[in-house]
């Protein structure tokens, strides 16, 4: 969830004096990393999704403030557009409970905020990108209260110049340009959290990094943006675009964009903060009154909120995540590849799938990354966007193959080997497993179902686009609320 921010103008002097609190941050940072002052004892699992608000007849229902008001619960938070909302799922440790019980108490939690909407003429849609979203739904008066997100949005377009070119080139073609960053808002994500040991950090990111792209193939779950069939997983090339503060003349000279896949694997968790500053200038120069190096010095832990926040407004795709919990610094691998929904148990199965196979990967004698290109796992990543469960992705030994193939032939083994590991029982493992091996059986994801019904009802009917992505949304949202998994909902 994103920190809350006052209302302001900053001048060259907050500038100044947030690049030296972030270099003494990043220099605390190093300390702490020296003298292993992390906990590691207990690591733990998060979870937080992203949802989209519907009305009665699933169009969008800018709503959130209503809807956080009726929910009245900590745990839910605005997002970007006032059509959005978040939930962050109290952390875990992995098999503590069981997955059981788990998904009990994510769905507990949603069916009471569903309730919670609906007195207030809202639903929660759990999906990549509400599909009867429209171009006028995302202008600026669709920018939620939180004055966070009227200072990100006017920082975004005083560092660009312009107005965000939106070019995305899938079955049909979309070609617009937006003057805020509400189009952003069409993107809710699944984020998984991984909390790790300083000397695992490096490999259990590379791995992650690694297995983006099938993972993104796997569960696609975004066909539809404004109307427009594009890609399968639209969610990635939106949000890189979305939040791109960089004009053309700046885009040729090499200079990264803010939603970063990275340039390289890592040997360290410090790489990646020290990259953030080497290469972003900073977007909320918010200067906090704690001093890292002298709270460091005291023998307390330093909160390193100015790394922390220009962290936040550097949107790697596995982001690092520096926190505090019970007086004890910790850290997380954040991984934000995936889209929401569709449903609990397509999640959670997704969720299995990444932290047994990042913890298999890692204990491999010779690692993956040390057998595969950075840039090879790049464009798995969006190859994966743009063909989902259909793409041809590298593996190592394998070469360019199926993702179905790939998956069951050599990665959900892996899979099953890290769960196990972690302590999860054959008995807990195989129904979330299953899942993602009748998913590739079937070749049925979140985004092949909207697409083929969407043509079922196009073809069936004498329906508008936009009425058929409406009633498609409406047969979605059923199904959602049964919970079985995606490879089993019909198209009819």
């Amino acid at each position: 969830m994103g920190r809350d921010v006052p209302a302001l103008v900053f001048t060259r002097e907050d500038r100044r004096r947030y690049r030296i609190k972030m270099q003494e941050c990043l220099e605390a940072l190093a300390q702490m990393l020296r003298a292993s002052r992390f906990e590691s004892e207990r690591p733990q699992v998060g979870l937080e999704i992203e949802l989209n608000l519907g009305d009665d007849v699933a169009e969008p229902a800018m709503r959130n403030s209503d809807v956080l008001e009726a929910i009245a619960d900590p745990a839910w938070s605005t997002e970007l557009g006032r059509f959005n909302l978040e939930i962050n799922i109290p952390p875990r440790r992995l098999t503590a409970g069981g997955p059981d019980a788990w998904e009990a108490e994510i769905r507990a939690a949603l069916n009471h905020a569903e309730r919670r909407a609906a007195s207030v003429g809202a639903h929660l849609i759990m999906i990549g990108i509400l599909p009867t979203l429209r171009q006028e739904d995302v202008g600026e008066a669709a920018l939620s209260e939180n004055p966070r997100y009227r200072l990100l949005n006017d920082q975004v377009f005083a560092a660009r110049g312009e107005d965000l070119r939106i070019d995305v080139d899938g079955v049909d073609r979309l070609r617009t340009y937006a003057d805020t960053i509400t189009p952003e808002a069409a993107c809710t994500s699944t984020q998984f959290h991984l909390q790790v040991s300083p000397e695992e950090f490096a490999g259990y990111w590379n791995a992650a990094q690694a297995i983006a792209g099938i993972q993104v193939a796997l569960a696609a779950n975004s066909p539809f943006l404004f109307g427009k069939e594009l890609w399968h997983e639209t969610r990635i090339p939106l949000f890189e675009q979305a939040t791109d503060t960089r004009p053309q003349e700046i885009k040729v000279q090499g200079v990264r964009p803010r939603v970063w896949f990275g340039e390289r694997w890592i040997n360290s968790v410090f790489d990646l903060f020290e990259e953030n500053l080497r290469y972003f200038p900073a977007l909320l120069p918010l200067c906090d009154e704690q001093e890292a190096l002298e709270t460091l010095d005291r023998g307390d832990v330093p909160e390193l909120a100015e790394l922390t926040l220009h962290n936040g407004t550097i949107y790697r795709w596995n982001r690092p995540v520096y926190a505090i919990a019970h007086d004890k610094p910790h850290l997380r691998v954040e991984n934000r590849v995936l889209p929401a929904g569709p449903t609990v148990a397509d999640t959670l199965a997704n969720g299995a799938f990444y932290y047994g196979l990042t913890r298999a990967l890692v204990e491999e004698e010779r690692p993956v990354w040390s057998r595969m290109s950075f840039s090879a796992a790049e464009d798995n990543l969006h190859t994966a966007a743009r063909h989902g469960i259909e793409a041809r992705l590298y593996w190592p030994g394998m070469g360019e193959v199926p993702v179905p193939e790939l998956v069951l032939r050599r990665l959900l083994p892996l899979a099953h080997r890290g769960l196990e590991r972690s302590g999860m029982d054959e008995a807990w493992r195989e129904p979330l497993l299953g899942i993602i091996e009748q998913r590739c059986v079937a070749g049925r994801n979140g985004a092949m179902w909207q697409k083929e019904m969407f043509h079922h009802i196009d073809a069936t009917s004498r329906a508008s686009r936009h009425e058929a992505l409406r009633r498609m949304t409406q047969v979605y949202v059923e199904y959602m609320h049964l919970n079985a998994p995606v490879h089993t909902w019909p198209v009819d």
